[in-house]
């Protein structure tokens, strides 16, 4: 069983946003179906346009989401984050928050996370909000008394460091627009499988050195998948991969047979009839090739490679896929 709970408020009074309903509606929807359409996690959306997000709503929310047995939880936040200076205690702020107590304390969720362990065998925690990087800090030894801790199974990405502003841009935070696009298949690996970690690269990727810089924290012995998307290469032509290279090391020989389109060199090949089977392996191992798993030996590109009867072989990452497949991962 995988659920999520999904937080958007907007309508902070003197202090109002503008994208965060948006992005939970919109993360919510990504959420409930991988790329096939087929179910993923079941999603509780709660945003502030459909009623007050008060901080006992939120707890109450919170203690459901991580009430009972389930394989993944994932807690995402969009709205306003503080860190009471006075206590060193981070908020997740709700409409009624005010000082000292502006809503759900960030170590609140996090106890929540750690206490559900093994009941709950992974807690995935997304926060666009600011100064949400306090995720997972609590008094102790270390850089300015703060030292990182998590519980078994929980991952953390957040928008910005303890000290950072997350901020908003036509209509959408600017994070959880990056995220909307890793989550959509930007962040896909070769299988198809988004993962926090890969979204993390992807939004650290996209932010400049000058903008808002996220978080990511992670106390885990494997990673979650939060969605899946069509694979970049067909799952049973990764598998074929063994076929192909007897080992991680071995060329895989070309010749004219394989390139039905042989161009300024159809003269001086056309003595040797194309292979249909032969074309059909080809067209494999150039799909592979575009996406870094092979590479044409001695030759500029995989046409050369066959007019002038070289071959290919397997990348770093070739061999990465073939070991998978090796081991039945694939």
């Amino acid at each position: 069983m995988r659920k999520a709970l999904v937080i958007g408020i907007d309508d902070y009074p003197g202090a109002p946003l503008h994208g965060c309903v948006n992005d939970a509606i919109t993360i919510g929807s990504l959420l409930e179906t991988n790329g096939d359409g087929s179910p993923n996690f079941a999603v509780r959306t709660i945003t502030s346009n459909n009623g007050p997000v008060t901080s006992a709503v939120l707890h109450e929310a919170l203690v459901e989401l991580f009430r009972g047995d389930a394989e993944t939880v994932l807690f995402f936040f969009a709205g306003h984050g503080i860190i009471n200076q006075d206590t060193n205690a981070g908020f997740l702020v709700t409409q009624d928050g005010r000082k000292p107590s502006w809503g759900v304390g960030l170590n609140e969720v996090i106890d929540l996370a750690a206490s559900a362990y093994p009941r709950i065998k992974s807690t995935v925690i997304i926060l666009d909000s600011c100064q949400s990087g306090f995720a997972g800090e609590v008094t102790g030894l270390g850089s300015s008394g703060q030292f990182s801790f998590l519980g078994n199974g929980v991952t953390i990405l957040t928008a910005c460091h303890r000290e950072g502003t997350a901020g908003e841009i036509n209509g959408h935070g600017i994070f959880t627009d990056i995220l909307v696009d890793g989550l959509r298949g930007s962040a896909a690996d070769i299988c198809g499988r988004i993962t926090p970690a890969a979204i993390y690269s992807h939004v650290d990727q996209t932010l400049g050195p000058w903008d808002q810089r996220p978080i990511y924290k992670a106390n885990v012995q494997s990673f979650v998948v939060l969605r899946e998307v069509s694979p970049k290469i067909p799952l049973e032509v990764l598998r074929r991969l063994l076929t192909y290279f007897a080992d991680p090391t071995s060329i895989y020989a070309l010749d004219p047979s394989y390139e039905p389109d042989r161009g300024e060199e159809a003269d001086r090949l056309k003595h040797i009839p194309v292979d249909d089977d032969n074309v059909r392996i080809y067209r494999e191992l150039q799909l592979c090739n575009r996406h870094g798993l092979v590479v044409p030996v001695d030759q500029p590109h995989m046409w050369h490679a066959a007019v002038h009867s070289t071959g290919c072989k397997l990348t770093a990452l070739g061999a990465h896929y073939r070991k998978l497949a090796e081991a039945k991962r694939i």
